[in-house]
């Protein structure tokens, strides 16, 4: 058959989009999306001939282009075209704050808040009592000063952008003092250093990787030093022979040389999490020692959106909110309202352990831990009785670049097969509706259900339902 007889066999985008099968789409998306889809197909479909050699177009099977076909094609790329690039999956790895995965889920309250305020107007920058413009900085203000104990708060878009703000609003054409050995790389090449020198402040290390003594921030000071920082190494540790300068050593260097004192803390845990093995600083403990600022994220260990927590002495926050950066690190409304339901949470303890699902996984105990695991296992059994199932201890992790050396005592349920891999299990799993994520160890696949919940297992059952 010769090209050009099989080209004209091509039917008009027209002669498609009568078809029957289009009218919702035309309804759902949208005439001009459909059409564009059409062309696109129709497009592909001739440039495929095209390319096709002579021995391949005889052998070209003609019925590919037939109006039906062809508007088959069309919805089923439309179809493909309506999936988000982003979307919810099931994290069965046991990481509770994976960063890939989106770090911290938010509370219900949280995602209750965000829905409402995001659906109409709201009172983001102005003031209901008083019938005027007010300033989104005064939303968490007073709700972060009564649970930190600082004197002023900001919150900006992450923790990287706070520390910049902070460098260039306290230190700009200043040197910062800070150990060498917290000098950390945050992930993505974005390193502390590399902020400095963004900010317009000039690195001053001090120290050596493992040691470093306050004799040495006394040495560095001068009359060009603008502040004395401590970085927390949330995401490494240094152990042996080490030694580093606590934070109310360096608060009594910094009131001796009237030099503000800034701790960047990084993982914003609120709360004392020592019973789970979490031997990490706390954001109100840290702010009692005297420092001057304090910065961490919101959705790591706090267990809320992203956000780059700032707090700390009045006036140097004041100076931050009118800094020209200010604006272009801030936060919209949606950020605001999961954050407001996630801070309330911390006015009670108990309530934040409850109801915050990152502190809720961390402090679950083993014997809810294997009821879940019971649980997991038996939808899994009664989905695919062709699979090696069992219930095994398994280690977990904190995550987010948080508590590296902190593995929690965890309990997964172990899935093997005896016709497939366990590679393919795992990649079956990543491509089903809602896509399951899950690990590797020693050849089973691991279901963590530390970080699995409960309305999360029939999903996960039926990932499994058609794996031989």
């Amino acid at each position: 058959m010769k090209r050009n007889e099989v080209l004209r066999q091509i039917p008009k985008i027209d002669e498609v989009l009568k078809e029957h099968l289009f009218s919702n789409a035309f309804e759902i998306s949208g005439r001009d999306v459909v059409t564009a889809m059409a062309r696109r197909v129709i497009d592909e479909v001739r440039s495929e001939i095209l390319s096709l050699s002579e021995a391949a177009l005889e052998a070209y099977d003609t019925t590919r282009l037939s109006v039906s076909h062809i508007a088959g094609e069309i919805m089923d790329r439309l179809e493909e075209d309506e999936i988000n690039h982003l979307h919810g999956v099931i994290n069965a790895t046991g990481t509770i704050l994976h960063t890939n995965l989106g770090r911290a889920p938010l509370c219900d309250d949280a995602v209750r808040n965000v829905e409402m305020v995001s659906r109409g107007y709201s009172n983001l920058e102005y003031d209901v009592k008083l019938g005027k413009r007010g300033s989104r900085h005064d939303i968490l203000q007073e709700l972060m000063v009564e649970l930190t104990g600082a004197e002023d708060v900001m919150i900006v878009n992450n923790n990287a952008s706070a520390t910049m703000l902070v460098l260039s609003a306290m230190a700009e054409g200043h040197e910062v003092v800070v150990s060498r050995g917290e000098l950390v790389e945050i992930g993505g090449a974005f390193r502390i250093p590399d902020i400095m020198v963004q900010s317009g402040a000039t690195l001053h290390e001090v120290g050596t990787t493992n040691k470093t003594k306050p004799s040495d921030y006394e040495k560095a000071i001068n009359e060009n030093t603008g502040a004395l920082m401590k970085v927390h190494t949330s995401n490494y540790k240094i152990m042996g022979f080490t030694e580093e300068v606590e934070l109310d050593e360096l608060v009594d260097i910094g009131k001796d040389h009237d030099l503000p004192v800034i701790f960047d803390m990084g993982n914003g845990l609120m709360v004392n999490l020592s019973e789970y093995g979490l031997d990490e600083p706390n954001v109100p403990a840290s702010l009692a020692t005297g420092i001057d600022v304090i910065l961490f994220s919101g959705d790591k260990l706090l267990g809320g959106p992203q956000a780059g927590i700032i707090a700390g002495k009045r006036r140097y926050i004041e100076k931050m909110k009118k800094h020209p950066l200010a604006r272009a690190l801030r936060v919209d409304k949606m950020t605001f309202a999961a954050m407001e339901e996630t801070l309330k949470k911390y006015r009670d303890t108990s309530v934040a352990m409850r109801d915050i699902p990152v502190l809720r996984m961390i402090s679950t105990p083993r014997d809810i831990l294997l009821g879940r695991a019971d649980k997991l296992s038996a939808k899994i059994r009664e989905a695919n009785d062709r699979l090696n199932v069992r219930i095994v201890d398994a280690e977990d992790q904190i995550g987010g670049g948080s508590a590296p050396m902190v593995f929690l005592p965890g309990v997964a349920v172990a899935v093997t097969s005896d016709a497939t891999t366990t590679k393919g299990i795992e990649r079956a799993l990543r491509k089903y509706e809602i896509p399951v994520i899950a690990r590797i160890h020693e050849d089973e696949l691991l279901f963590s259900v530390r970080t699995v919940v409960d309305r999360e297992m029939d999903d996960i059952a039926a990932a499994l339902k058609e794996v031989e």
